[in-house]
């Protein structure tokens, strides 16, 4: 037999679905092109150890009141290039975007126009020097305050994914004006998310390597890399006949440096302990919002140990979560109904979280206007597809149960009669050469992150 072990949280009494969000903005920004209503500059702001880093500022035109800083940063580039060439939109959402902030996006150390060396996850160093995230994000916003006219002495973060992490890895050690921050999708160990999970490497993620594991040789706003792997065909074909992993090593050599520290550290070593975030996240005084999704198949193990961490090391500090019935990512898209795979969870759920929460928590924390949101947690129960404000995460009423495999295919919370705790599990024989694929197989083609099999009907796995 073999022994589950995992939280039980009851629906009941889980809390009300009352909304989570605040009064309408009284002064927002006039409709119109970005534009029409921020002015641009790109800058290059200088590290403590001199590197400087390429960062775009987009300041409101409208100079009857000061701006709090609403700052992105990331290592996919803050294109487009250029002071008179402008995005199409700015910030985390329309929402946030049409109350007004001073928007500002920074290529991180070694990516695109900035300078210096890249690091997927920079070790955090407290103290000056080396410099780390922290430190980068701490001058970054000391620059700011002193340089860009028109800004109220607030500053908050967002980030998902890679600039989630970026986020999260701005908070030891995180410089007084930094009041709010939304780690969203956050990175927090790269032994336990993204390209690996709980110490597997995905093999989905092979052609990714490239984007993360070469060098540029100094500022620049063209790609600098390609994937020698296929990004269409059949994935299946593709992996089975490349074999062993190791095989790998024909689409990389040791110019890629991701690659390397990949193949080099299988274990959680010192190597990868020492890129984790999660022991560092003391002492955090801003107010936090960590967002995550249920669904996400590339990063779930960040949001929910990220808000723990928080929760644990930093009594009395604003300290909030949000979980949705979403893919990576997904609560910054639009309208319409939100499906992972084939399952549908209901309408206009990221405009929801957009309009109710996001936009509420900068408002408050960064303008003063509005109220706290009213909650510790706000998480989407999937089966009765609605949401739930908690005051505390887990729920009180959650239990930790033991469950066991019984016969017929049922679970049980008793202990099978008579059968010895050693003889408790089951075996099977793993056999490389014919795995079990995550989805059937004229269905597998090549993609980033597998999303599809975290809703996938499994009955072909019977076979």
């Amino acid at each position: 037999m073999s022994v589950l072990r995992f939280v039980i949280a009851s629906s009941i009494a889980l809390g009300s679905l009352a909304d989570a969000g605040g009064p309408a903005v009284a002064q927002q920004l006039q409709q119109g092109s970005v534009a029409d209503r921020f002015s641009k500059q790109e800058v290059r702001i200088p590290m403590r150890d001199g590197v400087t880093l390429h960062t775009t500022i987009y300041t409101p035109r409208d100079r009857s009141r000061a701006w709090p800083i609403l700052l992105n940063r990331t290592c996919y580039s803050c294109q487009p290039y250029g002071a008179n060439v402008y995005s199409s939109r700015l910030g985390p959402s329309p929402t946030v975007e049409q109350d007004g902030y001073i928007f500002v996006e920074q290529d991180v150390r070694g990516r695109w126009n900035s300078e210096g060396t890249f690091d997927n996850m920079r070790p955090h160093q407290p103290g000056d020097l080396p410099v780390d995230e922290s430190s980068d994000t701490y001058d970054t916003i000391e620059w700011l305050l002193k340089n860009v006219s028109g800004n109220n002495g607030k500053v908050g973060m967002w980030g998902i994914s890679y600039p989630g992490f970026y986020s999260a890895a701005a908070l030891p050690e995180h410089h007084p004006a930094l009041v709010a921050v939304s780690p969203q999708a956050p990175v927090s160990d790269f032994y336990y998310d993204d390209f690996h999970h709980n110490g597997a490497f995905l093999q989905s993620y092979l052609g990714a390597t490239a984007t993360f594991g070469y060098q540029h040789s100094g500022p620049t706003t063209e790609a600098w890399h390609s994937s020698p792997v296929p990004s269409s065909g059949d994935a299946w074909t593709f992996h089975m006949s490349l074999g062993p992993l190791a095989n790998a090593s024909q689409y990389y050599g040791a110019d890629n440096f991701f690659w390397q520290q990949i193949i080099d550290h299988p274990n959680y070593d010192e190597f990868w302990q020492a890129r984790g975030i999660l022991p560092h996240l003391k002492q955090v005084k801003a107010a936090v919002l960590t967002v995550g999704g249920w669904f996400d198949a590339e990063d779930l193990y960040g949001p929910l140990n990220i808000y723990s961490r928080i929760e644990s090391n930093n009594p009395g500090t604003s300290n909030q979560l949000v979980m949705g019935p979403w893919g990576h990512g997904d609560w910054a898209q639009g309208r319409g109904i939100q499906r992972v795979g084939n399952m549908p969870f209901g309408r206009d759920i990221a405009r929801y979280f957009q309009e109710e929460i996001e936009a509420p928590f900068f408002r408050h924390h960064l303008k003063g206007a509005g109220e706290a949101l009213p909650f510790e947690a706000r998480v989407f129960d999937t089966g009765r597809r609605e949401w739930h404000s908690l005051p505390a995460w887990p729920p009180a009423e959650g239990q930790t149960a033991q469950l066991y495999l019984a016969p017929g295919g049922k679970l049980d919370t008793a202990a099978p009669a008579g059968v010895a705790e050693d003889q408790q599990a089951s075996q099977y024989v793993s056999n490389p050469a014919d795995p079990v694929p995550y989805r059937a197989r004229q269905d597998i083609r090549h993609q980033f992150t597998p999303r599809e099999y975290m809703t996938d009907d499994q009955r072909f796995l019977a076979g």
